[in-house]
């Protein structure tokens, strides 16, 4: 088992990307916490993964919430003593053009989808440096790379993150810490399942693959970054796209 004994925390592991990656590093022999915004939705998750046999705990916080954030994590260090992954998966969307956007639209995605990821890596980071080892991968998106029209706010945050990680990855790593940073494509998820045929159609056509990527695919990407097969990689962005352009 390649995360045998580790002790694994993805945020917004309640459904799609994250419920999959959670799924995957409890499988992998990974101690794993379930975090979430809502009770039913994570003692859901938590109860379906404690079948299974796995060591789990299930967490309820806002991302945005700092106090929220360092009670979570307190109770995460009561529980099993350690970090030793975290994945800053959480995020939203709220799409506009430019000249539509809204305050609250950008502020919203800009408070989960960056200052979220800014406050669980650094309660997190704390607490790795002490222990002196530790892995943080935080989730971008090709739209962080390319940009997408409509996205201006999820954009700017998914920019940010790869900033975010790079400088992570230079100011931990003498901590025995690595930071990368994983940027998924078009992923068949909840939201996907929304979306008019066309629309699907379109996202197909820009992977020269011409399909859709699945949660699993963006799973063993984490699998592969949190494991100590990518112990000499720190600093990067994994795309995981089906080679899209935008």
């Amino acid at each position: 088992m390649r995360l045998k004994g580790k002790v694994a925390v993805i945020t917004g592991s309640t459904s799609g990307i994250g419920k999959a990656s959670i799924k995957r590093f409890a499988e992998e022999g990974a101690k794993v916490v379930v975090w979430g915004t809502r009770n039913e939705d994570v003692d859901a998750v938590t109860s379906e993964i404690a079948s299974t046999g796995a060591e789990v705990l299930g967490v309820v916080a806002n991302v945005v919430k700092p106090e929220e954030v360092n009670a979570a994590i307190g109770k995460i260090i009561d529980q099993f003593g350690r970090i030793d992954i975290l994945v800053n998966n959480a995020g939203i969307t709220a799409d506009a053009q430019l000249v539509k956007m809204t305050e609250d639209q950008f502020d919203n995605v800009i408070a989960v989808n960056l200052k979220g990821v800014y406050n669980c890596g650094q309660a997190a980071a704390k607490i790795m440096a002490e222990q002196g080892s530790g892995v943080i991968i935080n989730v971008s998106s090709v739209v962080g790379i390319y940009g997408n029209f409509g996205q201006t706010n999820y954009a700017a945050t998914k920019f940010g993150v790869i900033g975010m990680t790079k400088t992570w990855a230079k100011e931990l790593g003498r901590k025995g810490v690595r930071v990368n940073a994983v940027a998924p494509g078009f992923i068949v998820t909840e939201m996907t399942a929304k979306m008019p045929e066309k629309v699907l159609d379109i996202m197909k056509g820009k992977s020269p693959l011409n399909s859709l990527g699945e949660p699993s695919d963006i799973a063993n990407a984490f699998l592969y970054l949190a494991s100590d097969e990518a112990k000499f990689v720190t600093g990067t962005v994994l795309s995981v796209d089906g080679g899209a352009v935008l």
